[in-house]
């Protein structure tokens, strides 16, 4: 079995379709989403139609949560630039993602099984930097589940960690935004691609186990970088050219 593993797609429809057309050359047997689809500064109305037509089994990330769960006025500054673009019809199917789904002992979850916004792989470290988290935090996230495959997203750092017992939990990185600054933490968690590729994973059943195959596709980000800075999201448009972020 292959199966290919999107996450963190943010409104980024230019980086989907490179990826949508990388994957169809990959002879996968399904394709995944773990969600935060459509929050940025993009282009979340043409994300969401493209992620409707294609049903793909897909869990609610916190940004697709955010979408649905509060009123406008109380929404963070990605989703007030996402929600006057979407339909109704966009935010039921918003309602309608699952926060987890489970197949043939794959689990899907957005960040952690236990909650949408918590770093599964990852850490913040004491100077706002993203850092690899010690095992035995990656094996508490995972408690009290059976699947041998778990599949997460949220840091959109590409990354694998095989439990002792043989499990992997497997975090392809994000289709649509390589870099961002959290300031609502302090200090701020910083997360640098270094390059503006489009990110995903190719998971491939083998009788030794899974394997883990990391993609960087690259695209032609600048529609999506113009749409940024006309948001006044610099910092986006920076990050879709570069992968990285000027601190300011």
């Amino acid at each position: 079995m292959r199966l290919a593993v999107l996450s963190d797609i943010h409104g980024n429809s230019a980086a989907l379709d490179a990826v949508l057309d990388d994957v169809s050359r990959q002879d996968v047997a399904a394709v995944v989403n773990l969600g935060d689809c459509l929050s940025g500064p993009l282009d979340p109305g043409g994300t969401a139609d493209r992620l409707m037509r294609l049903g793909l089994p897909t869990v609610a990330g916190n940004h697709d949560r955010a979408l649905v769960d509060r009123p406008a006025a109380a929404m963070g500054l990605w989703e007030q630039w996402t929600w006057p673009d979407l339909t109704p019809a966009h935010l039921d199917w918003l309602r309608g993602l699952p926060p987890l789904l489970e197949r043939d002992g794959i689990l899907l979850c957005h960040a952690t099984p236990a909650a949408d916004d918590r770093n599964w792989l990852h850490v913040r470290g004491a100077d706002g930097w993203m850092r690899r988290a010690e095992a035995a935090h990656v094996l508490a996230q995972a408690a009290g589940r059976t699947e041998g495959l778990m599949l997460c997203g949220h840091t959109h750092w590409p990354d694998m960690v095989r439990l002792a017992d043989g499990r992997l939990v497997v975090n392809p990185g994000s289709v649509g935004c390589p870099a961002y600054c959290d300031v609502r933490v302090d200090p701020p968690t910083r997360l640098e691609m270094g390059t503006p590729h489009a990110r995903y994973a190719i998971l491939t059943e083998r009788r030794d186990g899974w394997q883990a195959e990391f993609r960087a596709i690259p695209y032609d980000a600048r529609l999506m970088a113009e749409r940024a800075a006309d948001h006044g999201a610099q910092d986006w448009a920076e990050a879709l050219l570069t992968g990285r972020i000027t601190p300011r």
